[in-house]
């Protein structure tokens, strides 16, 4: 079993940046793709990037492509996201998720953190 937890988000102004950091635990962190994704209220979940077991594949949905930047550091079971240029539409709770296929859904996934982006 894996437990996650987001940390990171707050208030930014447009064009500001923000990391979010996900701790995970479990032995079994490394074996697991990554992945965060948002949800804004009324609006549906949308996934945001995903990153491969090994960092070498990684996967971003268009709206942040060029902004945003997954990375994972397996060694301390940990999963970031940068995100730079950030729009009021960013706005959202983001969590972090592990899956076991690439397609698949998420088995695992933290409490989320918010991100509000002023304008």
């Amino acid at each position: 079993q894996v437990q996650l937890v987001e940390s990171g988000g707050g208030l930014v102004q447009a064009g500001g940046s923000l990391r979010l950091s996900c701790a995970g635990s479990g032995r079994t962190f490394s074996t697991y793709i990554m992945v965060w994704f948002r949800q804004a209220p009324g609006k549906e979940r949308e996934r945001v990037a995903l990153i491969g077991q090994s960092s070498g594949v990684t996967s971003y949905a268009d709206s942040v492509k060029g902004r945003f930047t997954i990375s994972r550091d397996n060694a301390k079971n940990m999963v970031y996201l940068q995100m730079n240029s950030l729009k009021p539409e960013d706005t959202a709770v983001y969590y972090c998720g592990a899956r076991q296929t690439w397609g698949g859904t998420d088995d695992y996934w933290g409490q989320g953190t918010q991100v509000t982006v002023s304008s």
